[in-house]
């Protein structure tokens, strides 16, 4: 599996011949077509010891087979060539229908493999031009598949799974990319955000002990500015003087002069954002009105948001968290899209689940259709799990297939690199937002695809009453809550990690060509294990934006309740962030920019060179901050929270793998003309 995942990969950059040669070209001498094996389609969890038998007689079984359309090989080519600012043919994207005319699944291939697997005795309930559905018996997936479905005991329930690797038979194999859902456990997606905790910390029962001069709020409290406000109340904590107040949630306008959007005149006018997520919210486009006016921007013109959402094909919600567990998602995204490009168009397209299938159904969509000039996603998943819930290869392809057809369009996708720092079992243990059967250190999925933008976050701290940008430190926080007495912090100080953006080096993808001379050899080759890698391997993320839980962002969600307003974080919230900055410089440059990383690395002086502020001030002591010091419902509560302490991940100057190359600059979005 993993040498079939590093060879999709590879990106070697192509000359113009390699671009010019068509799919007889690229065909010509190639072997006759032999039977396929689908690598990774039996699951490692599907062991001897727990083999229960064959499924129950009549058990039907729903799979998904991918269709590997004409020249694979020539695509890579073309999406690489038209991505690279050093090649020719840079910037000459193809139409959809130009696509499928090159590089599209055939109709003599989609007949191929429907009549195999009809033949087979397998219903074909959905089918379009990148897959084909199929359900059926045992007896039927055995006959078209070569394999049995079987029973398997895991963690005391019973799964089904083939009971070794399908394949496929020659007539059809050299159209089938990969094979997927044969397994009834797969691999879901989460979202990469989370609210701000605002219930008590602790319920002070005694006198809070306060330092000399040091004075205690009498509500919750918070800076328009960082070092507005600060105490020398409380416990000591990270630092010997006075502690400040954490930062208020920001909003747009805020973000937009931070990071010189305001300066540079952009709107995001003639772009168009596409935000994938799953279900959808009832009331979105009542929500992103109102918050745009309760903060000083204009509501959505009518027809410049909409909507792909069908709520009659939703399912696995109760796995899922329903549509009420990804609304703040939703809204979040949207808001944040139109906050920071106003005047471009924004399109929500809503997953019918988190599951991968049908995730990457809705980014097909927008890239089949055109839909948008640049995609956010804001949610992922690890790769290694505890129980082999792994990516399957067959997965990462049908992925991949799509990631290049969309840079072969001119569509930039974005993925947030994760909340739980380098996602270790220490970092889950503890970790606020973390997968808690993750197997070891790791890069997450999909953000760690060569193919796509890995958008990690950071710590935001913005200058006096002119809110211009102060700094940003990575997005990495340790947490501790007053004690019930008031004359401690618990856990003590220092406190083990609670939330940081995601990152670092992939094991299973190989380093693409836009890093190499940019990355670090010592994070190319060094796994998240710490293992050596002969071969240098992709490293996330690739830009930041802020994100920290506690330099958060305000979010206004009604989803047919009342509606309210309250922080988030995440790098869910850079995400969006970092598609509307692209399409803001969309417009600055008069066309499309696509896949964004080949640029990015070609142009970091245009990026700000992110370090963890406590170690570009030779601080002893991490940068800290106390959130919410004061009385809520009678009960003293107070958090203290030390930025720039993610993980293993460590914000140095120059590439990092805490908040990659940096974050964007007025010169950035208007292409250094200015």
């Amino acid at each position: 599996m993993r040498a079939a995942v590093v060879a999709a990969a590879s990106l070697a950059m192509a000359s113009g011949a390699l671009l010019a040669a068509g799919p007889s070209q690229a065909a010509a001498g190639a072997a006759a077509p032999a039977a396929k094996t689908i690598a990774g389609s039996h699951p490692a969890w599907a062991t001897p010891a727990g083999d229960a038998g064959s499924v129950p007689a009549g058990t039907e079984i729903t799979g998904t087979v991918y269709l590997a359309g004409q020249d694979p090989a020539g695509l890579t080519a073309y999406a690489t060539a038209v991505s690279d600012p050093a090649s020719a043919s840079y910037g000459q994207f193809l139409s959809p229908a130009q696509y499928q005319a090159r590089f599209g699944a055939t109709s003599a291939q989609i007949h191929a493999v429907t009549a195999w697997a009809t033949g087979a005795g397998l219903k074909v309930v959905g089918s379009t031009e990148h897959a084909i559905t199929v359900r059926g018996t045992d007896a039927a997936i055995t006959k078209a598949f070569g394999t049995a479905i079987h029973q398997y005991r895991v963690g005391g329930q019973l799964r089904h799974a083939p009971a070794r690797d399908v394949t496929v038979p020659a007539s059809v194999s050299s159209a089938i990319l990969g094979v997927n859902g044969l397994s009834s456990a797969g691999t879901r997606a989460r979202p990469d955000s989370i609210r701000v905790d605002d219930t008590p910390g602790a319920a002070a029962k005694g006198t809070l002990v306060q330092k000399s001069g040091g004075t205690l709020p009498t509500t919750a409290t918070c800076s328009d500015y960082w070092g507005q406000k600060s105490t020398t109340a409380g416990p000591a904590g990270y630092s010997k003087g006075a502690t400040p107040f954490d930062q208020c949630s920001f909003y747009p306008s805020q973000l937009r002069k931070a990071y010189g959007i305001t300066a540079s005149g952009l709107t995001g006018k003639g772009a168009t954002i596409a935000i994938v997520d799953a279900y959808g919210s009832s009331t979105m486009l009542a929500d992103a009105d109102q918050y745009a006016v309760n903060h000083g921007d204009k509501a959505f013109r009518n027809g410049q948001y909409t909507e792909h959402v069908d709520p009659s094909q939703w399912r696995d919600q109760d796995l899922c968290g329903g549509p009420e567990g990804w609304a703040p998602e939703e809204a979040l995204d949207v808001e944040m899209a139109h906050g920071l490009a106003p005047d471009a168009k924004v399109v929500y397209v809503g997953a019918d689940s988190c599951n991968d299938d049908d995730l990457l159904s809705a980014i097909t969509t927008i890239v089949d259709q055109h839909l948008a000039d640049v995609v956010s996603n804001s949610w992922g998943e690890i790769m290694h799990t505890t129980d082999n819930l792994d990516v399957s290869a067959s997965e990462i392809a049908a992925y991949e297939q799509v990631f290049k057809q969309a840079a072969a369009e001119g569509i930039g996708i974005g993925f947030s690199a994760g909340d739980c720092g380098d996602s270790s079992p220490l970092a889950a243990a503890t970790g606020a937002n973390c997968q808690p059967d993750t197997a070891r250190a790791q890069a997450n999925w999909p953000d760690s695809d060569p193919w796509v933008t890995s958008v990690g976050g950071t710590a935001l701290g913005i200058d006096s009453k002119s809110g211009s940008y102060g700094f940003e430190t990575d997005m990495g926080t340790l947490r501790s809550n007053l004690s019930a007495d008031g004359t401690s912090w618990v856990p003590a100080v220092p406190a083990p990690f609670y939330f940081g953006g995601g990152g670092g080096t992939s094991e299973d993808f190989a380093q693409p060509a836009y890093q190499r001379g940019s990355v670090p050899d010592s994070l190319s080759h060094t796994l998240m294990t710490g293992a050596h890698s002969r071969a240098a391997k992709r490293v996330t993320p690739d830009v930041s934006m802020v994100g920290d839980l506690y330099t958060s962002v305000l979010v206004g969600i009604s989803d047919g309740a009342d509606y309210s307003e309250g922080g988030y974080g995440g790098t869910s919230v850079s995400s969006p962030e970092f598609a509307a900055v692209q399409a803001d410089a969309l417009q600055a440059r008069h066309h499309a920019i696509g896949f964004a990383n080949p640029l990015l690395y070609a142009h970091p002086g245009q990026l700000r060179d992110v370090v963890d502020e406590n170690a570009a001030q030779h601080a002893r002591t991490p940068l800290s901050s106390i959130v919410d010091f004061g009385v809520i419902n009678g009960s003293l509560t107070a958090r203290l929270v030390a930025f720039g302490q993610d993980t293993s991940l460590n914000a140095v100057r120059g590439y990092d793998n805490a908040t990659g190359l940096g974050t964007p600059t007025l010169s950035y979005l208007t292409g250094g003309r200015r």
